[in-house]
């Protein structure tokens, strides 16, 4: 039996590049163990970073709130200062007046001088008041400040100017609209960058009309940098740390660092987020937004103060994954070939059946997995076997069945009609139509017959069924007219044979209504299949009939060959192809046959029809 397997085409010997299973398994429980190891440190260290880096940041944020609170409190003071002289009514009245002579000696020397001069003196740092009047009866009273020798006096002073000076002036263009109590705005400008300062504008307004606010003059208090930010400390943060103020529009205008002293150059908003951008892979940045609106401070620590402690912890990990990925690697190669040795077991009896030798076994002891791994392909074995043998007879059994049938269709009826036509002409002399039905019939029986061939070319199919068709037109003549309608794309493929001609029988023993009979021929392409119809203008046939020809239980000789080629066609091809038939009492018969297109080279039934 052995003889009729098919063995692969594969060899037996290992391929190129073959792997063992126990190396396979060696490696995956290997990649495995590193992923999980690496995967394990990985998490671990980034969380004791990400904690480090928190806690840091916690830490820094809470000191950026000190320095924050420390600024407010000496910007509160300059607030509060200039607020006393925004809402003295004594000043904006005394301003509002043009006075001359002895009347305006007396207002600069009892009521302006004294408070501009309460004012500079009001607060612990070295300020210098600017007030710009529009009152030109206003006397201006003003140190040179242009004079570089004058940049570190360290007294507070106070200066008048008239607003002419500064009318031209784009900082004074730009300040914003006026609202009660609330504008101001900080601004390095005149000499405050040559000289490392920053001010403080704000106006002084006439509030007599509340709803028309008249510009008095402007209130300038200049404060040196390094006083405003004397808590910008970078020391606070620790060694290689950095502190910058920022201002609305991104330039640096104080920076506190180990390299840096409290300079007056700022640093342009584009180069500064340039170095930040930087800086982040090598600090931790964190901001706080300072009491002026829009202005920041922004803190950067190193990272090496974190990674020096970071790198101790992670060498502890790293000796734990060293010793984890050994340890755990041994283990996997112990499992690795305990398990390859039962599975090249298993692997051997695979390699036997592929070679059609059923009768190799194996057993493993226990109750596991492998034991019944191996119960089952010794089952299989056996089952193989019998299906082979099973399979084997069914074959033989549908060959005998096909020739039977091919026997069959050679109707011992239809060759004596023939033949007792044949002698009729003869008896007549009508030799030419004598020798063409000889010659039609030789042909019938050599395509029928076919060398028992099962499949054939359609042409043949075809062909056949015309041979017929002529010697019945000898027998009936002019009362039978036959139409073929071929697709030229049906060419190529193949079909099972006989399966036109018992129809055309059919048509002529039970479809013939009178004198004459149209049968039509089709045979189409109908997109993966092929079509065959037979249509005729017969009799016709009532449902119930067409019912009782597929019925099983039907004996009548055309059901019986109806059935017999729709079950060819299903055998060969599947249940989705076969014989349809439709009918109408008086009009006639349609019998369609569905088959696949299917050429020589791809049928899968190639093997049995040789």
């Amino acid at each position: 039996m052995n003889n009729h397997w098919i063995p692969s085409s594969r060899t037996n010997g290992k391929k190129l590049g073959y792997i063992p299973i126990g190396y396979k398994l060696m490696l995956t429980f290997t990649i495995f163990i590193l992923l999980l190891v690496f995967v394990n440190f990985y998490i671990l260290h980034s969380m004791y970073d990400e904690t480090m880096r928190k806690q840091t940041r916690v830490n820094i944020q809470g000191t950026l709130k000190q320095i924050r609170d420390n600024v407010a409190y000496k910007v509160d003071d300059i607030v509060q200062t200039s607020a006393t002289l925004y809402d003295d009514p004594t000043l904006i009245q005394s301003v509002r007046r043009n006075l001359w002579g002895t009347d305006n000696h007396i207002r600069m020397s009892n009521v302006i001088l004294p408070k501009l001069e309460s004012a500079a003196r009001a607060i612990g740092l070295n300020l210098r008041l600017s007030v710009y009047f529009h009152n030109q009866t206003v006397y201006e009273r003003y140190k040179n400040w242009d004079n570089e020798k004058n940049q570190d006096f360290n007294e507070q002073t106070y200066d008048i100017y008239h607003m002419t000076r500064i009318s031209s002036e784009f900082w004074y263009f730009t300040l914003p609209e006026e609202k009660y109590n609330s504008t101001m705005i900080w601004r390095q400008i005149e000499e405050d960058k040559r000289d490392g300062r920053i001010s403080m504008i704000r106006r002084l307004v006439d509030m007599n009309n509340p709803l028309e606010i008249k510009e008095m003059g402007i209130m300038r208090f200049s404060v040196r940098l390094s006083q405003l930010f004397d808590s910008v400390d970078y020391t606070k943060l620790g060694e290689g740390s950095m502190l910058s103020v920022l201002d609305p529009y991104g330039n640096v205008v104080f920076t506190s660092g180990p390299f840096v002293e409290h300079n007056t150059t700022r640093i342009k908003a584009e180069q500064f987020a340039a170095l930040a951008a930087n800086d982040k892979k090598n600090y931790l940045i964190i901001e706080e937004d300072l009491p002026q609106k829009n202005w920041k401070i922004v803190a950067q620590v190193p990272l090496n103060i974190i990674e020096q402690e970071a790198k101790r912890v992670r060498t502890v990990l790293i000796a734990i994954c060293i010793i984890c990925v050994v340890l755990f690697t041994y283990t996997g190669y112990v499992i690795s070939q305990s398990f390859s040795k039962r599975i090249l077991k298993i692997v051997g009896v695979l390699n036997a059946f592929r070679e059609g030798d059923l009768h190799k076994r194996i057993t493993y002891r226990g109750k596991g997995e492998f034991p019944q791994i191996a119960n089952a392909l010794n089952a299989m074995g056996e089952d193989i076997e019998a299906l082979i043998k099973e399979v084997y007879l069914t074959q033989l059994q549908k060959k005998e069945a096909e020739l039977e049938m091919l026997q069959s269709q050679i109707n011992p009826h239809f060759l004596y009609n023939t033949l007792s036509s044949i002698n009729q002409l003869a008896k007549f002399g009508e030799t030419e139509k004598l020798q063409n039905m000889v010659v039609q019939l030789a042909q019938f029986y050599r395509l029928t017959l076919n060398s028992g061939r099962i499949l054939i070319p359609i042409a043949l199919e075809i062909e056949q069924a015309n041979a017929y068709l002529d010697i019945q037109k000898v027998k009936y003549g002019q009362r039978m007219e036959v139409t073929f309608d071929i697709d030229t794309n049906i060419w190529p493929y193949e079909t099972i044979k006989l399966i036109l001609q018992p129809f055309i029988e059919n048509v002529l023993k039970h479809a013939w209504s009178g004198d004459r009979i149209h049968i039509r021929v089709s045979v189409k392409k109908d997109g993966n299949d092929v079509l065959y119809r037979i249509i005729d203008d017969g009799l016709g046939m009532k449902q119930g009939r067409i019912d009782e020809i597929f019925d099983p239980r039907d004996n009548s000789h055309m059901g019986c060959g109806i059935r017999n080629i729709d079950q060819r066609v299903k055998l060969h091809y599947g249940s989705e192809y076969g014989v349809s038939i439709f009918s109408k009492v008086g009009i006639g018969t349609s019998v369609q046959i569905r088959i696949p297109a299917r050429s020589r080279n791809s049928n899968p039934d190639k093997k049995l029809s040789g």
